[in-house]
Formats: C-alpha cells, sequence, structure tokens
C-alpha cells in the first residue's frame, strides 16, 4: 500500500489540477494522478494549441489581405513546422507552469493510471509497476476523448480525430470535416486560413447549432466567404478510400454526395474518458456513459466526486475547473463562491463568437417576457479600424425588470468581453447598473453599452425605429 492522502484527484487536466491546489492550499494533503502531460486536453490537445493554431493562420491571412490597409506585403508565405513549433512551445510553457504550481503547493503528482478501487482506494499502474493509494475525498477528473461514430469507414487511415491532425507534419491540401459544432468550424477556419479546401458536413440544420440561430446564419455566410464548403441538414453515410484520397458520402436533400479529400476529421463531439477509471464492482451510477452526480458533484459512492467532462453539462475547460474550485470549497466546509450555472460559451473563429444565458428563443420557449437589444459591429469605430467583417453584440433582458438574462456576441474580442456580461447575468444586473460604468473609446466593448441602450430605448449610434 502506498502513501495515504486526505484527497487524491484522478486526472490533471483544468479541473483536477485546479481542485488539487485548491484542496492543498487549506491544509489537505493531496496527490493528482495523471497518466499523461498535467493540463489535460485542454492544454495539450484541444483549446489552446488549437488557439495558438487559429493565431498563427488568422496572422498568415490578414497579412494576405494587408492591401485594404495601404500595407502592401509580397511573397507572404508560412512554415508549417515554425507553427507547429511555436503551438508545442505555448503548450510546453503553460504545462511546465502548471507543474510548477503543483510542486509550489505541495501536491504530490503521480504518474500512471489510476483506478478507482473498493475502499476509497485508488490502484495506479505506471511503467514502475502498481501501488494503492488511499484518500478520505476522491475527486474524478478524468476528461474526455473524441467521440467515434458507428459510421463504416472512419477506421480507415485517412480519417483522423482532432488529437491526431494536430500530429500533421504537414499541412493538409484538402480536408473533410464531419460535424459543424465549435470544435469543426474552429479547426475549418485554421486550414482555410492556410489554403486548405475544407468542406463542412452537418447534420443538423445550422453550424453549432447550439448557439443563437443569428450567429450560425452569420458565421456560415463568413465561412463559405473563405472558401469553405458547407452541407448542412447532411447525413453522413459512410467514408470510403478513393485513388489515394478519402471520399465522404452522405445524404444532402434526398441525394447521395460524394466529396473527396486527402483526410477526413471526425469532429462530432467527445465522450467521457471513463475506459479504466473504475474497478471491479466499484463503478458509480451511470447514464448515457457519464458518471450521475448530485448537486455538489457527489456520486453514488460516498466520499467519491466526479467533475468535468466526466458529467453533464458542457464540456468546457473553464467549466471544468469552476466545478474544481466548487468541489474544493464544500471539501473546505465552505458555501461555494462561484455559480457553476452560468457557463459562457465561446467561439474562436475570426470573428469570435461568445454567448451567456439565455438566447431570444429560450425565453420565448420559457415563456418569458423579454426584450433584446441589438448592435451592429459595422457602426462600431474600433472595427471600422480594423476592417471587420460582419458582426453584433445582443442582449436578451426581462421586460419588466431590465435585468440582464442574457447576451450573443459576434465580433473581434468577443471571447474576452463576454465576462462583463457573464458577471452581469450571475449577478441579476439591471441595464442601467451596468450602463453606470463608462467605456473607453474607441473600443469594441463599447458596442455592450450600445446594446444596451437599446434594449431600453436609449441608443444614441442606432437609426430611431420609425414609428407607424
Amino acid at each position: 500500500m502506498g502513501e495515504r492522502f486526505d484527497v487524491i484527484v484522478t486526472g490533471g487536466g483544468p479541473g483536477g489540477y485546479v481542485a488539487a491546489i485548491k484542496t492543498a492550499k487549506a491544509g489537505f494533503k493531496t496527490a493528482v494522478i495523471e497518466n499523461r502531460r498535467v493540463g489535460g486536453t485542454c492544454l495539450n490537445r484541444g483549446c489552446i494549441p488549437a488557439k495558438a493554431m487559429v493565431h498563427a493562420s488568422s496572422i498568415y491571412r490578414e497579412m494576405k489581405e494587408s492591401a485594404v490597409f495601404g500595407v502592401e506585403a509580397s511573397e507572404v508565405s508560412y512554415d508549417y513546422h515554425k507553427i507547429l513549433e511555436y503551438k508545442e512551445d505555448t503548450t510546453d510553457k503553460l504545462c511546465q507552469g502548471i507543474e510548477q504550481l503543483l510542486k509550489a503547493n505541495g501536491v504530490t503528482l503521480i504518474s500512471g493510471k489510476g483506478t478507482l478501487e473498493k475502499g476509497k482506494t485508488v490502484r495506479v499502474v505506471s511503467q514502475e509497476g502498481e501501488v494503492c493509494y488511499e484518500a478520505e475525498k476522491i475527486i474524478l477528473a478524468a476528461g474526455s476523448k473524441p467521440l467515434i461514430l458507428p459510421i463504416p469507414g472512419l477506421e480507415l487511415p485517412g480519417v483522423l480525430t482532432s488529437d491526431e491532425l494536430f500530429r500533421l507534419e504537414e499541412a493538409p491540401e484538402s480536408l473533410v470535416i464531419i460535424g459543424g459544432g465549435v470544435i469543426s468550424v474552429e479547426f475549418a477556419s485554421v486550414y482555410a486560413n492556410l489554403g486548405c479546401k475544407v468542406t463542412i458536413v452537418e447534420a443538423m440544420p445550422r453550424l453549432i447549432p447550439n448557439m443563437d440561430k443569428e450567429i450560425s446564419q452569420n458565421l456560415k455566410m463568413i465561412l463559405k466567404k473563405r472558401g469553405i464548403d458547407i452541407h448542412t441538414s447532411a447525413a453522413v453515410q459512410r467514408v470510403e478510400e478513393e485513388d489515394g484520397q478519402y471520399a465522404c458520402v452522405f445524404v444532402e436533400k434526398e441525394k447521395e454526395v460524394r466529396v473527396s479529400a486527402q483526410y477526413v476529421l471526425c469532429a462530432v463531439g467527445r465522450c467521457p474518458n471513463t475506459e479504466g477509471l473504475f474497478g471491479e464492482g466499484v463503478q458509480p451510477a451511470m447514464e448515457r456513459g457519464r458518471v450521475v452526480v448530485d448537486e455538489d458533484f457527489r456520486t453514488s459512492i460516498e466520499g467519491v466526486y466526479a467533475i468535468g467532462d466526466l458529467v453533464k453539462g458542457m464540456q468546457l475547460a473553464h467549466l471544468a475547473s469552476a466545478q474544481g474550485v466548487y468541489v474544493a470549497e464544500r471539501l473546505m466546509g465552505k458555501e461555494p463562491a462561484i455559480d457553476v450555472h452560468t457557463v459562457p460559451g465561446c467561439v474562436y473563429t475570426d470573428p469570435e463568437i461568445a454567448s451567456v444565458g439565455m438566447t431570444e428563443d429560450e425565453a420565448k420557449e420559457q415563456g418569458i417576457a423579454v426584450k433584446t437589444g441589438k448592435f451592429i459591429m459595422s457602426a462600431n469605430g474600433k472595427s471600422l479600424i480594423t476592417k471587420e467583417e460582419r458582426g453584433f453584440v445582443k442582449v436578451i433582458v426581462e421586460a419588466e425588470t431590465d435585468v440582464i438574462v442574457g447576451a450573443q456576441l459576434m465580433c473581434a474580442r468577443a471571447t474576452d468581453m463576454i465576462g462583463e456580461l457573464v458577471t452581469a447575468v450571475v449577478n441579476r444586473l439591471t441595464v442601467q447598473q451596468l450602463l453606470r460604468g463608462m467605456r473607453a473609446h474607441p473600443t469594441y466593448n463599447e458596442a455592450i453599452a450600445e446594446a444596451l441602450e437599446d434594449a431600453v430605448g436609449e441608443a444614441v449610434h442606432i437609426m430611431p425605429k420609425k414609428k407607424r
């Protein structure tokens, strides 16, 4: 039997390492078990490397289009290997930072695959052998892995997950992406920017179907303008190898369509990484492959908690981190300070997309009377300076109280700006309260004030609506 701890966390991703550091800071003897690098999918194979690729590819596209600013950049090119090096360097620095934080806070990092066993024990298998560790409390934070649908041909060598796409040594010449969600549109943007012929095939009627309809419509127009071929309401039937390429076969408007490419990316989402997580006879209650938890993230097993992609809800790094903080504060006997139910959603396309709270359609479905305020970014000074494409800021406000209940942004820096509106929704701030603070000019952020003013009929930089 190995060392005994107060808290053991299985998984060193954004939920796991945050929970570990928080509990260690509170005086708990804490260990993190991780079989790969700390940081989890987000840092090593997801958010951070993807956003690094988005940034690098956007610079390339902007340089090619710089003539609109009076800047001539001839013979612009990119070195894909150096882009990959930049991506890896970014990831490495953040991984090292987390390792240092764990060490500085007295968290024991145990390398290996952790399996929950009876008696609040975690068995760890590594190259060095097998060791069992005991703990008073165990937090399961094993994360997720790419979801593979039961579609014939997805086992072919040219069919990739996001993990495998990152490992390509050369940028693909052509790419078919199955799925039209967040992962899909971000990768589509990256490789289209680099000159790759990209096709998106989505089963639902629109891209990013979980977001505001207007955002989906605008995004589709922008991506098509950049040369991305988009097929919605398209059901993939199979993938076939064809003359050294891979043909994605799907049904669209009752007709069978074939699109061939060098690679096919399966980007239909992710599923909980529960393989090998539970020993014999210790599996907690499950539902559709996810661990069932109560409002405090307790599983059906006494003393065992689960957070992040293992449980029901949005699969987002910042949500996992918030849940990690929540559980840690519960273990301290504190009332959690963080609201884990108001979750911002972000898409790192160009322009960026961000949302929080209700959409107008969701409010109507719930029978909540709302009014909306909207500001088109083509009238924003900063957007005109940087020649941003289509975009807007929309706020959703309770009709009677002027309380802000939701917001949808599609504009430059939307993912940075959404924090202000998350704070507003969480604290049920009114339009008037949020307008008390002035915003600098020229900034993208002042569009929020414009949208808020529009919601209450006081907008200055929006043409007044014609009276009937």
